[in-house]
């Protein structure tokens, strides 16, 4: 059985690349509010990952695996000392084409979860954008599903608040 290409060798590491590479970069242009932060956040988080690949023991997917270790990545990002001193306000239209929604109504909802507080965008980008399940999203985030549940009603309320909101006006 050579064919099999577990953890540890470099084609399942290139396997994890081509495979992830693209959801994580949207993962972390998102909270990250910056397509070439975002890069530097996924070439890190796949480092990251290269140098404890050793030790995934599989108990999640490499899905949870990966975004948890990017999602964390973006965290430090996002406390370094400089990062508070520069403008994160961004223009969807300045995001990575993959963001730049031609439907009117996606892109009005994609800029409300935007603005959303980072603990409720991270669970929302997680459950609805990257398709991680509540299960997977708690296990990213080191969080219990309740509190995956309670910041997915929370942010559903904003934005329904905040989507309605701006109609009435």
């Amino acid at each position: 059985m050579d064919d099999v290409k577990g953890p540890g060798t470099p084609e399942f590491f290139e396997r994890l690349v081509q495979t992830y590479q693209t959801p994580l970069r949207r993962l972390c242009c998102v909270m990250l509010k910056d397509a070439q932060q975002a890069d530097d956040a996924v070439q890190e988080t796949f480092i990251k990952a290269y140098r404890s690949l050793n030790a995934f023991r599989q108990d999640s997917s490499e899905k949870t695996w990966l975004t948890r270790i990017a999602v964390n990545t973006c965290r430090d990002i996002m406390r370094s000392r400089w990062f508070v001193h520069i403008d994160r306000s961004v223009d969807i239209a300045d995001l990575p084409e993959e963001y730049a929604e031609s439907d009117p109504e996606e892109t009005e909802l994609f800029e409300a979860v935007l603005s959303l507080p980072l603990k409720q965008r991270e669970v929302v980008l997680m459950y609805y954008y990257q398709n991680l399940t509540m299960q997977e999203t708690a296990e990213a985030l080191h969080i219990t599903v309740s509190n995956v549940s309670r910041r997915l009603e929370n942010a559903r309320k904003a934005l329904r608040k905040q989507l309605e909101g701006g109609n009435e006006a």
